[in-house]
């Protein structure tokens, strides 16, 4: 599976339901058996297969030291945040998906998800996510 902005998200950033460098926004990890949907996918609920293990709280971690900011050279705009990491944890997943926290799952709106190529997994160790070096999303 390929990672996936979904379409709500592009609505919602249009329209000023999320503001990605002052909302909340949080990580979550899942297991290969969730598969997003682009089109139907619009809030944390609909999310299932959701990662469980020692060290990992369920809901995710909110993202720190978030920027967005105007790329003139590339002519987009590049979201970014701090590299993500579960210390000693005990936990599998295929992917994350991000969203923004409003504290009720069915009101929390999705941002995308970024497939892992395979699973990844930690072992009492860390699970780290380390953003691509260009940034989280980069809209043209």
């Amino acid at each position: 599976m390929a990672d996936v902005i979904y379409n709500a998200f592009k609505k919602n950033i249009a329209n000023g339901t999320i503001d990605l460098d002052t909302d909340t926004i949080k990580v979550m990890l899942v297991t290969s058996g969730y598969a997003s949907d682009q089109d139907l996918h619009e809030f944390k609920s609909s999310v299932t297969n959701e990662a469980a293990g020692t060290g990992y709280t369920a809901g995710g971690s909110a993202l720190t030291g978030k920027t967005v900011t105007q790329d003139n050279t590339n002519n987009r705009m590049v979201f970014d945040a701090e590299d993500v990491t579960w210390a000693n944890s005990t936990v599998t997943a295929r992917g994350a998906v991000l969203y923004k926290d409003t504290g009720v799952p069915a009101t929390s709106p999705l941002i995308c998800y970024i497939d892992f190529g395979s699973d990844k997994s930690s072992n009492s160790g860390n699970f780290a996510i380390q953003w691509n070096a260009v940034g989280i999303i980069n809209l043209n």
